[in-house]
């Protein structure tokens, strides 16, 4: 469920800061994407940062550090300044899933500082529209046809988009190949290239190949209607109460002074509310948050809770 934003005038914290917060402000804001330029994440990012660069003063710009399943450009974060000058856009694969599977992770949860939850987001299943099944029905008799011959594309066997095919594969009694891509544009052009059979996405990536008859959107991840594309079959209604969700989130490194979060806070909650920011995101079939860095935290920790015995049941690859 998407957090409440106050309409009260958040920025009235930048008022609040200190001289030296206030100097130290004029130095351009670094939000560091751990996935290749195109993807969903990234979208997010320079939407929020376009917006936050105007209500702060002060250049927000965005730095992409793919690799190691988002371990690179996180543990880079966590390896900062605390001084409010470099900060993460995460994904549930950051803070979600590696620290339950991911032997020698070079970064805990503990090392980074919330700051705001942006959006929730459920993930599109996408088949071939010429020659492919038509709906989750007909995927799974397909699938079941030939076990483990049908393809779909991921960003790395430990990403969460894997992890959500895995657990609707478990519940629909299918098994399917899964081909590992470096981001989400990658992917996209091996499955209109006609490497794939199958994509399971987020809504940035999948909005578009549905808008574009690109492919077939035969189903969302989420237990509640994607506003832009309601005439969509959730999940839900071939796996009763099966949902899967990921996030994106911004921190800051840990020991970042609590004014300092304040302010990156509120000048991201005020971004979110734009009009512009909003429609898009919507567009994308995200489910906007929003709230205090305690309410990050808090999700933090109850996504933890949801997520960790499920990952350690099923047969996740390492």
């Amino acid at each position: 469920m998407p957090f409440r934003i106050s309409r009260r005038p958040l920025l009235g914290a930048l008022a609040l800061l200190p001289a030296p917060a206030l100097a130290q402000a004029a130095r351009p804001v670094t939000v560091v994407v751990p996935f290749a330029p195109g993807g969903s994440t990234d979208i997010v990012t320079r939407l929020l940062a376009e917006r936050m660069t105007a209500l702060l003063g002060q250049t927000v710009q965005v730095e992409n550090r793919p690799g190691a399943n988002t371990v690179i450009g996180a543990e880079f974060v966590a390896r900062a300044r605390p001084d409010g000058q470099t900060l993460l856009m995460a994904a549930g694969t950051t803070l979600t899933i590696n620290p339950v599977i991911v032997p020698n992770l070079p970064y805990k949860v503990d090392d980074f500082a919330p700051v705001m939850l942006a959006t929730t987001f459920p993930f599109g299943i996408i088949t071939k529209l010429e020659g492919g099944p038509v709906d989750v029905p007909a995927w799974v008799a397909a699938a079941k046809a030939r076990p483990g011959v049908m393809t779909y594309g991921t960003n790395g066997p430990t990403t969460l988009t894997n992890v959500a095919m895995l657990m609707v594969m478990e519940r629909l009694g299918i098994t399917m190949q899964d081909v590992t891509y470096r981001g989400d544009s990658a992917q996209l052009a091996a499955f209109l290239a006609g490497d794939l059979d199958m994509l399971i996405v987020a809504g940035g990536t999948a909005q578009p190949v549905h808008r574009n008859r690109q492919g077939r959107l035969i189903a969302w991840t989420s237990a509640r209607r994607v506003e832009s594309t309601p005439e969509v079959p959730l999940i839900g209604q071939f796996a009763p109460g099966l949902e899967v969700l990921s996030w994106f989130g911004m921190l800051a490194p840990a020991r970042t002074p609590a004014e300092l979060v304040q302010r990156l806070n509120a000048a991201a909650n005020e971004a979110l509310q734009d009009a512009r920011v909003r429609d898009r995101l919507t567009t994308d079939g995200q489910f906007l948050a929003g709230g205090s860095p305690e309410d990050f935290a808090n999700f933090l920790k109850r996504s933890d809770d949801q997520w960790r015995p499920i990952l350690q049941r099923l047969n996740v690859p390492r």
